[in-house]
Order: C-alpha cells, then structure tokens, then sequence
C-alpha cells in the first residue's frame, strides 16, 4: 500500500482512482467513496417523492447504493468515462424504487396538513425523475376522474381542502381532508406496485 506523498489525491482520476482500489488501496477506495458521493447525493436529490422522505432519507439510499458497489468494486467493469458515476446512478435508482415499493405495502398514519409549509418547491415539482414521473402519469390515469381532480388539484396545483370542497361539492373540508387523503394513498400503492 502507498503511503505518504503517494497518497491518492483529487488530482488523480475517478478511473486512475478507481484501479488503485480494486488492487486493494483502501486510501484510493475511501477517495473514490467520498468523491462518488458528492456527485451522487447531487444528482440524487428531490428523486425520493415527498411522500417517502419522512420514512426514508435519500443520503441513506446513495450510502447505501456506495457500499453495496464498493464491497464488490473488484468485480466492477470500467468501460469508460462515467461508467461508474452511470452504474451507482442507477443503483440509487434501483434503491428509491425499492423504498418506494415497501413503503407502499405499510399503512400510513400520517395526517395530511391544511397548509403547506415547505414553499421551496412542490411535491409535484420535486418529482421530476422521467421515470417516476411517466409512472405516476401512468398510475394518476387508473384512479376515478374524482379521485384524479383531488391529487391534482392537492398535489400539483396546491389547492387548499376548502378550495377542493368547493370545486368537487364535498359537504365539509373535513370530508374533503379524506378523500383527499384516500386517493393519495391509492395512488402511492398503485405506485409501488410492480
């Protein structure tokens, strides 16, 4: 093992990096880690849907998308620029799904609030993965015309319970609160099926 002055530094490449750990320097492994990690965590953030994120950090996901690939990088295949960065994007993809799917199979004890806090970016917004975003398309079409216009309009227009109340001629905000809260919950397990 290279030790001192030998040390991998930032200037190495991701590839030069990438050698020098499956021949066992673990400094190399360890830079390799931190910088993969960096741009992964980039990359992967607001690709968990807002729904998840209070069971599931995405952090946890890319570390755990790292470990599983760099306890096996001596198995890894380098075929070029970026071919690493492409494999542990689509391992972290592979994990949000997997979280996705086991979230969808638990009930959800969370109540829906009456306003929105966070006014960074909608739920909506923040789903912007092709993927997540073509199967939610999908999945939205498989609800009733109701139940379609009640996650629209609270998941991407943010209409407040009374604003829907009075579009869809629900009786009480509270009665709006649920069904809201039905089609939501229908739509995630739709979401997680296979």
């Amino acid at each position: 093992m290279k030790t001192g002055s030998d040390s991998p530094s930032r200037s190495r490449s991701s590839s030069a990096l990438l050698r020098l750990a499956q021949n066992g320097d673990t400094r190399a492994l360890s830079s390799l880690f931190r910088r993969q990690q960096l741009a992964l965590r980039r990359w992967a953030r607001g690709r968990l849907p807002q729904w998840a994120r209070n069971a599931v950090d995405t952090n946890d996901l890319v570390q755990e998308a790292l470990a599983h690939t760099f306890r096996r990088i001596h198995v890894f295949q380098d075929r070029g620029h970026g071919a690493l960065q492409a494999y542990l994007r689509e391992a972290v993809r592979n994990r949000i799904r997997d979280e996705i799917r086991r979230l969808g199979r638990q009930p959800t004890r969370e109540v829906l609030e009456d306003v929105v806090e966070d006014r960074s970016a909608s739920p909506f917004d923040q789903v912007a993965d092709s993927e997540v975003m073509r199967r939610y398309k999908e999945k939205l079409l498989t609800l009733t015309e109701e139940e379609q216009q009640l996650v629209v309009g609270r998941i991407e227009m943010g209409y407040t319970y009374e604003q829907l109340m009075l579009a869809t001629g629900r009786a009480t905000v509270e009665a709006t609160r649920m069904a809201v809260r039905r089609a939501v919950l229908k739509l995630a397990r739709k979401m997680a099926e296979p």
